[in-house]
C-alpha cells in the first residue's frame, strides 16, 4: 500500500498552451542535438584528440572512435528504454522519467567543460556518452505525449511545430557560442582558446535544464505514488505484451522495419557529416559551423513543407520523396570534392531532415490504434528501434572507415540503407493520411 500525494491532471487535447509547452521541450533539448551532436562537439573532439588513438593495443582513427562512442551510448539506451517505457506507462510516471533523464543529460553537458585536451579523453567520452543517453531516454517520454495532446488530424502539424521550436532555440544558442569563439576578448578570454567552446558545452546543459521547466509546468505531473512493489516486473511484462501484439500488427511491423533502415542513414549523417567535411574537404571550423547554420535554417522550412506535402500526397508518398532525396544526398556526397557543392548538399539535408523526422513520428502515431492504452510502451518500442538504427548506422560507418581507411565508402553504405528503407516502405498500407 502507498499514499497518493498528487492528483493527476487532465490533458487538454489540441490546447494551444499545452502544445506550446510540449514543443518547448524540443527548444530545450535540441541545444544538445545541434551543439553537442552536430555542430561543435564532433569538430572539437577531432581537433583536441590525436589522429589515431591506442585502445587496448589497437590503433583506432579518432573519427571512427567518435562513431563508436555514439554506437555504445545508443546500445545502452536501447537495452534499458523498453523497460523504462513499460514502467513509466504502467506506473504513470512518464513525467518523472522525462525529468530525470533531462537532468542527467544536462548535467553531463556541463561536465564537458572539463574536456580540454587529449589527456581528458576518458572524461570527455564519458560525459558525451551520458549526455547522449540522457537526451535519447528523455525523448521516449516526450514522444509518447503526442497522441495525448493532439488529435490524429493535427499530428503532422504539432510534430513539425516541435521540430521547428527545436531548430530556432538551438540556433540561437549556437549563434551566441559562435560569437564567443569569434570575439573572445569581449568576454575577457584569450584568442585561440578552447574556453569559448567549453563554456558553450556547459551553456547547453544550463539551457536544456532551464527551458525544459516550461514543459514540466504545462504538461500533467506524474502520480507521485512512489514505486509499487513489483512495478519493475509489471513494467517489463507490459512492454513484452506490446512486442507480442506487434507480431499480429503486420502493417506497423513493416513500417518499423523501413524506419529502421532509413533512420540509420539519417542519424549517421547528423552525427558524422561535420567529421566527413573536415577530413575529406578540409573545412575550417568556421566553415563547418556556417554549414550547420545553413542546414538548421532550411530545416525549419523543411519540417513545415513536408507537413504540407503529407496533406497533398499522404504520409507514405511524402516519406518516399524524403527518402529518395536522402539517397541522392549520400550518393553525391560520396564523390563531392567541392566545398560549394557541399554547401548545396547541406541545404538539401536541411530540407529533408526535419521532414523525415517529424513525418516518421506522426506517421507512427497514426498507425497506432486510437484507444491504445500503452502509449509509452509503444513509443518506447519505436524509440528502441530508432536507437538501434543509430547503433547500426554509426557502427557500420566506423567499421567501413576503419577497414578501408576511406570515409567516402562509409557514405556509400548509408545510401544503401536508404534504398532498403524505400522499398520496405512501399509495402506499408496507410488508412489514415
Amino acid at each position: 500500500m502507498y499514499l497518493s500525494f498528487m492528483t493527476p491532471q487532465k490533458i487538454l487535447v489540441n490546447d494551444r498552451r499545452t502544445i506550446n509547452g510540449w514543443a518547448f521541450f524540443d527548444w530545450a533539448n535540441s541545444a544538445y542535438s545541434l551543439v553537442i551532436s552536430t555542430a561543435i562537439f564532433p569538430i572539437y573532439f577531432i581537433a583536441v584528440t590525436n589522429d589515431t588513438i591506442d585502445i587496448f593495443g589497437h590503433s583506432i582513427e579518432n573519427s571512427a572512435l567518435y562513431s563508436f562512442l555514439v554506437s555504445a551510448s545508443f546500445i545502452i539506451v536501447a537495452l534499458f528504454s523498453p523497460l523504462l517505457g513499460g514502467i513509466a506507462d504502467y506506473g504513470d510516471k512518464r513525467m518523472f522519467f522525462m525529468r530525470l533523464f533531462s537532468t542527467i543529460g544536462s548535467i553531463a553537458c556541463v561536465f564537458l567543460f572539463f574536456f580540454e585536451n587529449h589527456f581528458d579523453i576518458v572524461l570527455g567520452s564519458i560525459a558525451f556518452g551520458v549526455a547522449t543517453i540522457g537526451h535519447a531516454s528523455s525523448i521516449i517520454f516526450y514522444d509518447a505525449y503526442l497522441p495525448e495532446i493532439a488529435t490524429p488530424d493535427r499530428y503532422d502539424k504539432v510534430s513539425a511545430k516541435g521540430f521547428a521550436f527545436g531548430y530556432v532555440g538551438s540556433v540561437l544558442l549556437l549563434l551566441f557560442i559562435i560569437f564567443m569563439s569569434l570575439k573572445p576578448e569581449v568576454f575577457g578570454m584569450a584568442p585561440d582558446s578552447s574556453l569559448p567552446y567549453r563554456i558553450g558545452f556547459a551553456l547547453v546543459g544550463v539551457w536544456w535544464f532551464g527551458f525544459s521547466q516550461i514543459t514540466f509546468r504545462r504538461l500533467p505531473k506524474s502520480k507521485m505514488n512512489g514505486f509499487e512493489a513489483g512495478i519493475v516486473k509489471k513494467g517489463y511484462n507490459e512492454i513484452m505484451a506490446v512486442i507480442s501484439e506487434l507480431k499480429t500488427k503486420k502493417n506497423i511491423k513493416k513500417f518499423l522495419t523501413a524506419f529502421f533502415f532509413y533512420s540509420a542513414g539519417v542519424q549517421t549523417v547528423i552525427y558524422l557529416a561535420t567529421v566527413f567535411a573536415e577530413k575529406e574537404l578540409a573545412f575550417e571550423s568556421s566553415e563547418l559551423i556556417a554549414t550547420v547554420l545553413l542546414l538548421q535554417f532550411v530545416a525549419i522550412a523543411g519540417a513545415f513543407s513536408f507537413a504540407w506535402l503529407s496533406k497533398k500526397l499522404g504520409n507514405k508518398r511524402a516519406l518516399l520523396v524524403a527518402i529518395s532525396i536522402w539517397f541522392c544526398i549520400c550518393l553525391v556526397a560520396s564523390f563531392v570534392t567541392s566545398k560549394t557543392l557541399f554547401y548545396g548538399i547541406a541545404a538539401l539535408v536541411g530540407m529533408v531532415l526535419g521532414g523525415v523526422q517529424s513525418l516518421s513520428r506522426s506517421t507512427y502515431s497514426k498507425l497506432l490504434d486510437n484507444d491504445e492504452e500503452e502509449l509509452t510502451s509503444y513509443f518506447s518500442f519505436y524509440d528502441v528501434l530508432f536507437y538501434l538504427s543509430v547503433v547500426f548506422g554509426t557502427f557500420a560507418f566506423g567499421i567501413v572507415e576503419q577497414l578501408t581507411h576511406n570515409i567516402r565508402y562509409s557514405v556509400l553504405v548509408l545510401a544503401i540503407f536508404f534504398v532498403i528503407g524505400f522499398f520496405l516502405l512501399l509495402r506499408v498500407k496507410f488508412t489514415k493520411q
